[in-house]
């Protein structure tokens, strides 16, 4: 059991050093514990290191399980020890296909339970609606993908090597960027189709959408 983080330290190379939190993707608490006095937060993160000198990409694909981890911290000591906190999204259903497709959203403490409670109900209720075959799960993958980016940007990832089981299914993952810290504006990010547009190709930000307000858990279950 346990709510699994990682936590990037930025060197002065502009890399990372990368630790493990086995309770820090609860409640993203995190992001206030870490501090210069308490760079561990208090033994929260383990000391010893899970990689080092690695970059912001190479966290996500070599390091970032979307199936295992449930958030992501980024610190910078440089500028007094500044965290960005990010929920991590697992964007599969947990019959072993391609079950490395994630996404990380960027979030604090306030708005993590709304975060966290709109993608379980969203992702619920795609599972329900492949259960009745009214859509494949490449189209729901695909749908459900759009949503993350489009409500809260998020940056859609794929951790280690996908799989397709399902050859000339037509499919392609959205390609792989971090956003980095610019504000855009709501019409350039329409006018923008280069590196940090994060929506699946083909998505036309048309579809209704497909979350409730249930609870129940399910970011990382299958269909029954």
């Amino acid at each position: 059991m346990g709510h699994r983080a990682l936590v990037a330290y930025r060197r002065p190379d502009r890399l990372y050093d990368l630790r493990y939190s086995h309770w820090g993707g609860e409640e993203l608490s995190l992001a206030d514990e870490i501090t210069a006095a308490t760079p561990l937060a208090d033994g929260s993160i383990a000391g010893p290191l899970v990689a080092d000198s690695i970059s912001r990409d190479r966290i996500l694909t070599d390091h970032l399980d979307p199936c295992v981890h449930e958030a992501l911290y980024l610190v910078d000591p440089a500028t007094d020890y500044a965290v960005d906190a990010y929920r991590v999204c697992w964007l599969e259903w947990g019959d072993g296909r391609d079950d490395g497709r994630g996404a990380v959203i960027a979030t604090d403490r306030d708005d993590d339970e709304t975060v966290r409670r709109w993608f379980r109900a969203t992702k619920t209720a795609l599972a329900d609606v492949i259960e009745m075959g009214a859509l494949s799960r490449r189209a729901a993958q695909a749908y459900l993908e759009a949503r993350v980016c489009e409500e809260y940007d998020g940056l859609v990832y794929t951790y280690g090597e996908s799989i397709d089981d399902e050859s000339g299914a037509g499919y392609e993952p959205t390609p792989d960027h971090w956003l980095e810290n610019t504000e855009r504006t709501d019409e350039e990010r329409t006018e923008d189709n280069g590196p940090f547009d994060n929506r699946p190709s083909g998505d036309d930000g048309t579809s209704d959408d497909a979350s409730s307000d249930g609870t129940d858990d399910g970011d990382r279950s299958e269909p029954s």
